[in-house]
């Protein structure tokens, strides 16, 4: 959940609780009211009535008159009966004989007030009653009642609490409104830093973060720039020490392979021999991984020449040096035999690229699996592919783990490395007009390849050595 819905939900919370806190009491309170605001005006226009029939009991033109004008205004049913609760005027035009049986009546015309509520069985329905005297020389000479119905007075008051349930959610919306905006404004400073350091991340460690919003969001963006910088620096530096650690280890590496080689020829014991030979193969083959750094820490590097390699034989010498460290991990290590095909490259650019795929492949795979070389040819392009299954590639993030010191979320959480490896592949692909990708397999796993342009058979005079380069440290 991102930080501008966790701010606008607070402000969603804390604006309903208030609303909730003052709303509830406040249309009890006004249902309350209203409730008695009818009562009393009910009684108030049965008194008023009352006032007026007093003289004009015995004409009943003038009675009609008055009770239509005050059910008028209340809305409700008025009549006027006589001492005796005989029907006198009747707002509805009805002409019920005697209503001196009815209970509101009876109190009426013994000169009290009576106001309360009682089902009709004539309107299937609850009513609202008033009942006053009317009296004429300190005589009760008759009485007026005024009925409502319950389910009116009700709707009155319904109407009010919505009225008021209405006002609330204007004010939460517009609450929300502009709790949006400041959680907007408050999150901004943070997604542009995150956008940053997502750019960082990538390699573009001359990114900085704007220094804008609160406070402490702009303390949080010097401190940001602050770290890019450093870290710049410091890979700058690393670059700069692969460069000339690997430049100047070239002399030493060439000294001891010479002394190898001078003890081996001195040598007069076979399993000597064979020790000297094997540490002359580990030589010669930290040499070629500090030719290698050396070539990707400088640009522009011109590429050596290259002969027609045999991809099967680039494959078979891979598994040869790898089977052993698989089955030491727990791991197989399967070379598929598919169609052999030749490209133009160097042997050594195509064993660089096939030790550090299937190392990857190695690391990124449980105990128990099965890595796969497979090679052959798709149309003009030739293939060497290591299929393993690992924890797959992200979306995304394809070509991004070829980048120098670039490596996935998988690399990330995965064992450690030097992120130089898949930038190796692509730079000696690319040396020899090819490319490298890595992609998900749909079982799962990651299948990483190289594609280079297919050549014709390798002619017999450049045929290719069928001795492993040498085993994996």
């Amino acid at each position: 959940m991102s930080l501008r819905l966790r701010i606008l939900l607070a402000f969603a919370y804390g604006f309903l609780l208030i609303l909730v806190a003052l709303e509830v009491p406040l249309a009890l309170n006004l249902s309350r009211r209203v409730d008695a605001e009818v009562r009393n005006d009910a009684a108030g226009q049965a008194h008023i009535v009352a006032a007026q029939a007093s003289g004009s009991m015995n004409r009943p033109v003038r009675l009609r008159a008055l009770t239509e004008r005050a059910a008028s205004t209340l809305g409700a049913r008025v009549i006027v009966v006589g001492p005796n609760g005989g029907l006198r005027a009747d707002s509805a035009g009805r002409s019920v004989a005697s209503y001196a049986t009815r209970p509101e009546i009876k109190i009426a015309l013994s000169g009290r007030t009576a106001q309360g509520e009682r089902h009709s069985e004539t309107l299937g329905t609850n009513l609202l009653y008033t009942a006053v005297p009317v009296t004429s020389g300190g005589r009760t000479v008759g009485a007026v009642r005024v009925t409502q119905s319950v389910s009116a007075v009700n709707d009155r008051v319904r109407r009010s609490v919505l009225a008021l349930v209405a006002i609330g959610a204007a004010a939460l919306l517009l609450g929300l409104v502009l709790a949006w905006f400041l959680a907007d404004s408050l999150s901004r400073p943070l997604r542009k830093l995150a956008k940053t350091a997502r750019e960082v991340e990538d390699g573009n460690f001359d990114a900085r973060a704007e220094v804008t919003g609160p406070q402490e969001a702009r303390e949080v963006a010097v401190a940001f720039n602050d770290m890019a910088g450093r870290i710049g620096t410091v890979l700058a530096a690393q670059r700069e020490f692969v460069a000339n650690a690997s430049h100047q280890l070239r002399t030493p590496l060439t000294g001891l392979r010479l002394r190898l080689e001078s003890a081996s020829a001195k040598a007069d014991n076979p399993e000597l021999e064979r020790e000297l030979a094997a540490a002359e193969q580990e030589v010669e083959r930290l040499a070629r991984l500090l030719n290698t750094l050396l070539m990707l820490a400088r640009e522009g590097q011109t590429p050596r020449t290259g002969s027609l390699v045999s991809l099967g034989l680039a494959a078979k010498h891979a598994h040869e040096r790898w089977e052993a460290r698989s089955e030491q991990r727990g791991q197989r290590l399967d070379l598929e035999a598919g169609q052999d095909v030749v490209v133009h490259a160097a042997e050594e650019d195509l064993a660089i690229v096939l030790d550090n795929l299937i190392e990857n492949a190695l690391h990124y795979s449980p105990a128990g699996s099965t890595v796969r070389i497979e090679h052959g040819r798709e149309g003009a392009d030739a293939y060497l592919a290591v299929l393993d299954d690992g924890p797959g590639i992200a979306p995304g993030e394809e070509e991004a783990v070829f980048e120098r010191f670039g490596r996935g979320r998988a690399g990330k959480s995965g064992p450690s490395g030097t992120g130089l490896g898949l930038a190796i592949v692509q730079t000696l692909a690319e040396r020899w007009g090819g490319r490298a990708a890595l992609s998900a397999r749909p079982e799962g796993g990651t299948r990483a390849e190289i594609r280079l342009p297919a050549r014709d058979a390798i002619p017999a005079d450049e045929a290719q050595p069928t001795e492993p380069i040498g085993a994996p440290t």
